[in-house]
């Protein structure tokens, strides 16, 4: 800010505002603390040097060379006053030094900031001071006599740092102004009444366990309300209060790093680390702050698998349906998620084929199933040699190996009562359709596969045998034939035989049974057609005149072979033969005979006969 005063008047100001400085430093030593005493000497002592040593001399030049008066001339003195009127009002325009007051500052009196004075004052109290701008009137009042600027009450840098007000001096009968208006600046000075504070903590960080000294954790920031330019008051110096010997800061940067080696999350996961910020650069008698820094350790696989039991026992009846769990296994990981994730397999055992072991995604159990059935007649315990591997190595902790580890397990197969066994799983009989009545035409037979081997009883399921052709005995299981059969109405017949224990009637079991009928030669040959031939009365011997076919309902293995015959009562007859056609079984197609216009019908029987048997 500039202003606008003569020389006379600035120096005064500063002469006063000066003055004003020392004796508040004065009076405030009796009353203030050593710390702030210190400051005190510390930053005003050089401004005082400065005021006292240099403005001085240069503003009081133009002042000195206008009081040489020439001699013995009332007239000359009363020129030479409106001479330096016009010099002094000529060297107007020089910058204004800052009225400085200290924070936080009070007293039983209010406090002398400075004082504004014109060399035009000549003591009769013509001159008042006005003051206006910031703070004018209420924070600042002047003396419009004397131009005294005191402070009215405390003030506090962190809220305004300067005010900016303007200096007036005007005649006090006509208000006319003596001097043009000046603004100057008091700017309030700090002292360190604030502590630094961690405006974003309380701080989480994480770090991974087995890091080397020195790795990165986290960085944290303190903030001093204090004038960062002058002094110390806002230098902050960082360290740890709490959480050595693991952990350090740097002292300027606040950075958090680990201070020793191989820490390990299985053994201590958590740190409530302390830090403190302290300002004036870390000396005595500086604030500080804290703040809390909960630092945990992330896991790592440092860690193999290891199962909770080196032997494992499991029992399971032998009629587990496939794919039932019969037991579970668990191999414990001192690491977390991913790295303690584990497969499991069958590495050794007499029953690799027969069991399976599988991995429980949520529980990381090992489970074991059945594959295929068992038979606790046939085998009655198993034993297997089951393996458990981390899924993901961490290639730094490879030598802290090996990932896996391996238990014993035995599994017991128990007896269960189980239903009876057929000695086939279906059976294929065979009867000739003329076999007699209660004639036995096959047999099954069924077990108990118990050790106490209950009896069996048989029956059929006569849903299967709606026309009860078929009895069975109910001891033996024995099929006998209950009704006749014929081949050509029906050649098969399909019925369900039925095993029931007698001392557990629940335990039932079914097998299928298939009963074919062979043939007999039990139907005479039939003519396939009705035939009637035509001969020329011209025809000649040895020419055909019919061909005749024949079927029948049996079926030989070998197919039918037939013979034909004239009736024996037509056996002489001169004109007529019947002859096998070689070549060709029963044709069934008709010769075109020869016609005369006035035909003559002659009818020939045949008798047919089957091949001798």
């Amino acid at each position: 800010m500039t202003g606008k005063l003569n020389g006379s008047c600035f120096y005064n100001l500063s002469y006063f505002y000066v003055d004003c400085a020392v004796n508040t430093w004065r009076s405030s030593c009796g009353t203030m603390p050593e710390r702030l005493t210190e400051m005190l000497m510390d930053t005003w002592t050089p401004l005082i040097i400065l005021w006292i040593t240099v403005l001085p001399s240069i503003f009081m030049a133009p002042m000195n060379q206008s009081q040489v008066l020439p001699s013995g001339s009332s007239t000359g003195l009363k020129r030479l006053t409106e001479e330096q009127r016009v010099l002094n009002r000529s060297k107007r325009g020089w910058v204004w030094n800052q009225m400085f007051v200290l924070e936080e500052f009070s007293g039983p009196e209010p406090i002398l900031v400075g004082r504004l004075h014109t060399d035009l004052d000549p003591g009769s109290s013509k001159i008042k001071y006005i003051l206006s701008g910031d703070g004018a009137g209420t924070i600042f009042v002047i003396n419009d006599k004397t131009g005294d600027i005191h402070a009215m009450k405390r003030l506090d840098r962190e809220e305004k740092a300067e005010y900016t007000l303007t200096a007036q001096a005007v005649d006090r009968d006509t208000n006319k102004p003596l001097e043009p208006p000046s603004e100057f600046i008091i700017k309030v000075q700090d002292i360190n009444d604030n502590a630094p504070e961690f405006v974003e903590g309380p701080y989480h960080a994480t770090v991974p366990e087995m890091s080397v000294v020195g790795t990165f954790v986290t960085k944290v920031t303190a903030t001093d309300a204090d004038d960062p330019v002058y002094g110390n008051s806002a230098k902050l110096v960082y360290s740890i209060l709490e959480g050595q010997p693991y952990f350090s800061i740097e002292p300027h940067t606040a950075i958090i790093k680990t201070a020793l080696p191989n820490m390990d999350r299985e053994a201590k996961e958590e740190y409530f680390v302390v830090i403190q910020a302290k300002d004036m650069g870390g000396h005595m008698g500086g604030l500080s702050g804290t703040t809390t820094v909960t630092i945990t350790l992330t896991d790592v696989n440092d860690n193999p698998p290891k199962f909770a039991q080196s032997m494992y026992h499991f029992s399971v009846m032998e009629d587990v349906a496939l794919g039932e769990p019969i037991g579970r296994v668990k191999a414990n990981d001192l690491d977390i998620g991913e790295n303690a994730k584990s497969s499991y397999d069958i590495i050794e055992g007499d029953g690799m084929d027969i069991f399976e072991i599988t991995t429980d995604a949520q529980t990381q159990d090992g489970i074991i199933r059945v594959r295929k059935p068992l038979d606790f007649e046939t085998k009655k315990s198993y034993t297997l040699k089951v393996e458990a591997a981390n899924i993901h190595i961490d290639p730094r902790f490879i030598s802290g190996g090996p990932f896996k580890d391996t238990a014993t397990v035995k599994i017991v197969v128990e007896d269960a009562d189980e239903p009876p066994v057929f000695s086939s799983p279906t059976y294929l009989l065979e009867v000739h359709e003329n076999a007699a009545i209660n004639s036995v035409i096959g047999q099954v037979t069924a077990h108990d596969p118990d050790v106490s081997s209950s009896p069996i009883r048989f029956s059929i399921d006569r849903h299967t045998d709606l026309e009860r052709q078929f009895n069975i005995n109910a001891e033996d299981g024995k099929i006998t034939l209950a009704t006749p059969l014929d081949r050509e109405t029906n050649m098969w017949h399909n019925i369900t035989i039925v095993a029931t224990e007698t001392r557990n009637h629940s335990q039932v079991s079914r097998v299928p049974v298939a009963i074919k009928v062979l043939d007999v030669n039990d139907n005479a040959p039939e003519f396939a057609s009705e035939h009637e031939a035509f001969l020329c009365e011209n025809g000649k011997p040895g020419q055909v005149i019919q061909i005749v076919s024949a079927v029948d309902k049996d079926d030989p293995k070998n197919g039918h072979y037939f013979l034909y015959s004239l009736l024996p009562e037509m056996v002489n007859n001169p004109n007529f033969t019947i002859k096998k056609n070689e070549g060709c079984r029963a044709p069934d197609r008709q010769i075109p005979s020869l016609l005369r216009p006035k035909p003559e019908v002659i009818h020939q029987v045949f008798i047919q006969l089957d091949r001798p048997t």
